[in-house]
């Protein structure tokens, strides 16, 4: 049992870290607020992690495991758009579960250059998955229009949901804002569908309006 504490202190630093930097934003939290938080010394805290910038490594890690998954799935296939839809939801749940990264972005980068790569790397599945509904003549673009428009799209994922907290600071409807953005996404997209993935695409709009 002694062996198990350490180990459960270390993942509730994380659990808590994560819960504080997206009530509050990671520049406004200190260690010692962690430590605090969490009813232990701050030595306990540096016991287990050395800095902020370890736990905000370590977090990030986590999330970008969770994204691997996210892109794994169904990896057997090409992609289709309804596949792309149900994705795209699951997508934006996970960058709400990591919101902090996207809000403090510009802070996080003048200091973590693994974000950068994450976003390199987003741009490349993005294309990807764009190429894969191509090869199954649901999407009709050159490789051009496929690299413009998933540039494109993932600005959007990537600061959509700074912007739905600055339309509405307030009373911002987590749910709401995850399906307008997964809405937002997909009329990129929608110029480029043909055939039944456009038909498909009409129809599951029609859900968001």
């Amino acid at each position: 049992m002694e062996r198990k504490a350490p180990r459960r202190t270390k993942e509730r630093i994380l659990e808590v870290s994560l819960a504080m930097f997206n009530s509050f934003g990671e520049p406004n939290v200190t260690t010692n607020a962690i430590a605090d938080e969490m009813n232990i010394s701050p030595g306990n805290l540096y016991y287990h992690y050395r800095s902020k910038d370890e736990i905000v490594t370590k977090i990030f890690g986590q999330f970008e495991r969770e994204l691997d998954e996210l892109f794994a799935m169904g990896k057997d296939r090409a992609a289709n758009v309804e596949d792309t839809w149900f994705w795209l939801h699951l997508l934006f749940e996970k960058i709400w579960k990591y919101r902090f990264i996207y809000r403090d972005l510009n802070h996080l980068l003048s200091k973590n250059r693994i974000i950068e790569t994450h976003l390199e790397n987003s741009q490349k599945k993005t294309e990807r998955l764009m190429t894969e509904m191509r090869s199954i003549n649901e999407l009709s673009a050159t490789d051009g229009e496929i690299h413009a428009v998933a540039t494109n799209l993932v600005m959007i994922v990537t600061f959509w949901h700074s912007y739905a907290y600055v339309m509405n600071p307030r009373k911002l409807d987590e749910e709401k804002a995850m399906n307008q953005g997964v809405f937002q996404v997909m009329v990129l997209l929608a110029p480029y569908l043909q055939g039944d993935a456009r038909l498909l695409f009409e129809k599951l709009a029609a859900e968001y309006r």
